[in-house]
């Protein structure tokens, strides 16, 4: 860790909780549109303050943050990761809440880093510190819905073709997917509809600034897969697949 970094959770140092609306958002304006993510992220000081990290250079420099969030896994029925993913965990964790369920497993849910910072080795920074602080909360294991970095370079590849890919050394091809193996994780399967997004045509062109005016298929930038398009309809649809992966951290 770069000596001047000081990670911290929100538990532990509530007065850090303003540095979060400090960094930028950092997510295409479409990825921006799933409504999953208000079952997490406008509570999320009041319901799961452990489960936020803040990094930050002193004296009050926001750099990074992280985002975990738990729940309940191996019951009935849940004895599979969720095939929603990223949407699956956050549904599963608020229903655990509203019924007072005593999570046992967590997942990672986003690592966001400024900009100016990247390419300095903070992903994995961030990475160690969910470790650390997924043992801290009494947790053996860390599971993450990752979104590969480099996929959206190929958006009509298969997520099960891309995800197992890996170099000469036997680390996965995709660069973030990598930061995660070096890290300890093993892919458990791919979640094909981790995200699903949905809008009017002109909801669509609003966020990306593309036509959207023949029905089919429409490659949108950063999206992983391409984005559905029914003019007939008057909707688009986009559902992105993320690789489960999963870490050891007893």
């Amino acid at each position: 860790m770069p000596a001047n970094l000081i990670v911290e959770p929100l538990d532990r140092r509530p007065e850090l909780a303003a540095m979060q609306s400090q960094l930028p958002n950092l997510w295409p304006r479409f990825m921006q549109q799933d409504p999953t993510a208000n079952l997490y992220y406008p509570d999320v000081e009041a319901n799961h303050p452990e489960h936020v990290l803040i990094a930050y250079e002193e004296p009050d420099t926001p750099v990074a943050l992280a985002y975990t969030v738990p729940f309940e896994f191996g019951s009935e029925h849940r004895r599979e990761l969720p095939d929603d993913g990223w949407d699956g965990v956050i549904r599963w964790a608020a229903q655990d809440r509203d019924r007072d369920t005593r999570p046992t497993l967590v997942s990672a849910l986003e690592i966001s880093i400024r900009p100016d910072r990247r390419g300095q080795g903070l992903a994995q920074v961030l990475l160690a510190a969910m470790h650390e602080n997924v043992r801290r909360l009494g947790f053996t294991e860390l599971v993450a819905p990752v979104r590969p970095s480099a996929k959206h370079l190929e958006p009509h590849t298969p997520m099960h073709e891309y995800a197992h890919r890996t170099r000469p050394d036997g680390l996965p091809e995709d660069p973030w997917l990598r930061v995660h193996a070096r890290a300890g994780a093993t892919i458990a399967k791919v979640a094909p509809r981790s995200m699903v997004i949905t809008g009017t045509l002109a909801d669509w062109r609003e966020w990306t600034g593309l036509p959207f005016d023949t029905t089919g298929d429409v490659v949108v930038p950063q999206a992983l897969l391409p984005v559905h398009c029914s003019v007939e309809h008057d909707h688009a649809v986009y559902v992105e697949p993320n690789v489960w992966m999963r870490h050891p951290v007893g």
